[in-house]
């Protein structure tokens, strides 16, 4: 059995759809049992969305939800459709029929479970079923969304579930590549990538794969193959561990460019106040990312954190509140940030690595705001209009154009 997913681009128009459906019906006869998952259209999702704010401008979570969760089962039945005159049997499922189980947070739920009763009844049947992914249901039936690139989740998810033999991620690319190719014509693609090296690249911004994506697969040991829905092509595959000949001390540089930075200003330092500011960012399901706290001077602190700039007002929000509580002496913030980051498993014990990156931004001059690290990653925040500058200059310093 194989997962193929098949991004909004890649089913953007009824000519790439009948493209998708030729490529699945090619699969099946080749002797594969095939289980398709689709995202929305090219720019459905932005569409809807822009037309529920042309409606109101504080549109309701569990509305939105219920809107654009529409994209992906749109496109289902029509490939299920196309399909069928293909003269392969098939059958259209949304994420709550394909038995997708998620927790309550609208527009950024977690899989919970997954009952694949339905899609083992169709394969039973000799149908491919096509699930719309990004989407799931909670116990009570309440329709949520995975948030962006949520059909990656949907696909590796379902591998797992169903025990197959790989998952396909087929996008507009030929796979996972050294840098964004827009920003760096030369970025070379990767044969072979580990899992905590996509992981950490998917989390500071690459776009290839969701992070949450290949936290499953990793966890479930589920091969994920990269690859272009366009071209036929090699791929990337992601693994727990590279070939030796594919290593090199980094891997790949990311970017990410919605980023903000909120500091607390003046906060006591005694135990619990972390706490007290990150705790409803959690609830609320507000990722933080890089953090820092300045040392202590006369019993105070700063403390700084970055959120996606689509956050910030929400994140204002509920840490303004616990600021008052907690006696610190106010809040700022900052929009217009961005993340640059270079990753690679080689990194780990080897001198030099970081001393490279920050010369690399210095001979550009591009001023570091804050730098957070990881065994396998180093993130720096800049100003966004910098970001592309950055980009190039890494890639060149580490030579990632080049084999190593």
């Amino acid at each position: 059995m194989i997962v193929q997913k098949y991004g909004g681009t890649s089913v953007g128009s009824a000519a790439r759809i009948r493209r998708v459906s030729r490529r699945i019906a090619e699969t099946v006869r080749s002797g594969e049992q095939v289980v398709a998952v689709v995202s929305a259209m090219g720019h459905t999702t932005d569409r809807l969305i822009a037309l529920a704010h042309q409606v109101t401008a504080d549109a309701a979570a569990r509305e939105l939800d219920m809107l654009v969760a529409n994209g992906e089962t749109i496109t289902a039945p029509l490939v299920a459709m196309c399909l069928q005159g293909l003269g392969v049997p098939s059958i259209s499922l949304s994420g709550p029929q394909a038995g997708i189980r998620t927790s309550r947070h609208h527009s950024r739920a977690r899989i919970t479970d997954i009952r694949p009763t339905r899609i083992q009844q169709a394969l039973k049947e000799g149908k491919v079923p096509v699930v719309a992914g990004f989407q799931g249901a909670t116990e009570d039936l309440e329709i949520t969304t995975l948030g962006r690139g949520g059909s990656d989740t949907t696909a590796v998810a379902l591998a797992a579930a169903l025990r197959a033999r790989v998952c396909e991620i087929l996008t507009d690319v030929d796979g996972i590549l050294t840098a964004d190719p827009r920003l760096v014509p030369q970025a070379r693609l990767l044969r072979y990538i580990a899992y905590e090296e996509i992981l950490e690249l998917a989390a500071v911004g690459a776009r290839v794969m969701h992070p949450r994506a290949v936290e499953i697969g990793e966890m479930y040991s589920v091969p994920i193959h990269v690859r272009s829905s366009f071209r036929r092509g090699p791929g990337t595959m992601i693994v727990a561990e590279v070939p030796m000949e594919d290593r090199n001390r980094v891997r790949g540089v990311a970017h990410e460019t919605e980023v903000a930075k909120v500091t607390v200003l003046g906060v006591p330092d005694r135990p619990g106040v972390a706490a007290a500011v990150f705790e409803p960012l959690s609830e609320a399901a507000i990722s933080v990312d890089v953090i820092v706290q300045n040392v202590s001077t006369h019993g105070r602190t700063d403390l700084t954190f970055t959120v996606s700039e689509a956050d910030l007002s929400r994140s204002l929000e509920l840490v303004e509140p616990v600021c008052r509580e907690i006696g610190a002496e106010g809040i700022s913030h900052a929009r217009g940030l961005a993340k640059l980051s270079i990753v690679g498993t080689g990194m780990l014990g080897t001198p030099g690595v970081a001393a490279r990156m920050f010369r690399a931004l210095a001979a550009e001059r591009i001023n570091i705001e804050m730098i957070s690290t990881s065994e396998i990653r180093i993130t720096c925040l800049i100003e966004r209009r910098d970001v592309e500058r950055g980009v190039r200059a890494l890639h060149s310093a580490y030579q990632l154009d080049q084999v190593h």
